[in-house]
């Protein structure tokens, strides 16, 4: 499986370095969040650095989405199966192919998730929710939009815990941390700090360039959204069957996911980036279908085609 994910993974990037995508300037570009700013600035202005920097990235996503089921242990089957279909819907978007705040800011996200599931049955005040607030906020100083995952942090609350105002305070503690660490460092060094909440704004109700999606591109998505919802709906089918543990993460990532899509299609600053993150909880529901249908014809089936359409995106990209 491990050779598998990774011939797959070369096979779908091969159009990353033979034809580099070009971006129209989308609103974190022009107005790059701090922490994004000087990722920039580190890797520089050539198009290999940021394709490889991408790539490096991706390989940490692939070992915090691996690992997060291994440690939750939720889907209840040590399967490599969710990073083979995070690696399969990366490459949906080739614009996606290259660096962009989205993915650093995924990083993040899963780190908060893991740091939210740990409080599962702790006593006293579990300080895990602060933690996946500085998460969080840290990665939403890549990409602004993150933030509304806050969210999530208050669906765990009440998800894992007996509702308690100090374990909401000290996420909101955690969440705001960052920005006061930033806040205060261009305090310090005299930096204008109304422009950086000027850029804050224009990074969350600013309008981004509109992706124009192809006949074929809209085919695949339509596709994807097929198959996620006869997965949400066999994982629906089967939750009451769960352990308690194992169901409360799936709701977790059902919160995600609902939050992904509700900032794409109501925030005009959200464009085709929040894939990185959605990507996250459809991986999960895709694996835990296909691991546990017990008639593998028409997953099998759902499989080859997907991955088949993937490659024929890419081919076009190529030819």
């Amino acid at each position: 499986m491990i050779f598998l994910i990774l011939l797959t993974l070369g096979l779908l990037w091969i159009s990353a370095f033979l034809h580099p995508q070009q971006v129209s300037l989308p609103v974190y570009e022009a107005k790059p969040m701090p922490l994004y700013a000087l990722m920039r600035q580190i890797i520089g202005l050539k198009p290999l650095g940021s394709l490889l920097s991408t790539l490096v990235l991706l390989g940490l996503m692939l070992f915090l989405i691996s690992n997060f089921n291994t440690t939750i242990f939720f889907i209840n089957e040590r399967t490599f199966l969710p990073v083979l279909f995070y690696v399969l819907l990366s490459a949906v978007f080739p614009q996606n192919q290259t660096i962009n705040p989205a993915l650093p800011a995924a990083v993040f996200m899963i780190l908060a998730l893991l740091r939210i599931m740990d409080a599962y049955r702790k006593q006293g005040i579990a300080y895990n929710f602060f933690d996946a607030g500085i998460f969080i906020g840290i990665g939403s100083l890549f990409y602004a939009n993150l933030i509304w995952f806050g969210i999530v942090i208050f669906a765990g609350i009440v998800l894992l815990r007996t509702v308690n105002i100090k374990e909401i305070a000290v996420s909101l503690l955690g969440l705001l941390t960052p920005y006061v660490i930033i806040i205060g460092f261009f305090y310090v060094t005299d930096r204008n700090i109304g422009m950086f909440l000027s850029d804050i704004n224009e990074n969350i109700f600013g309008n981004t360039h509109s992706f124009l999606f192809d006949r074929y591109t809209v085919l695949v998505l339509i596709y994807i959204a097929l198959m996620l919802l006869i997965s949400i709906t066999f994982l629906f089918s089967r939750l009451n069957i769960k352990k308690i543990k194992s169901r409360k993460t799936f709701y977790l990532l059902l919160w995600v996911f609902a939050v992904s899509l509700l900032l794409y299609f109501f925030i005009p600053a959200v464009s085709v980036e929040m894939m990185w993150i959605a990507g996250i909880p459809a991986s999960y529901f895709l694996a835990h279908y296909f691991v546990f249908l017990k008639q593998k014809i028409l997953p099998e089936i759902f499989f080859t085609v997907f991955c088949l359409l993937i490659l024929l995106l890419q081919v076009l990209i190529i030819f």
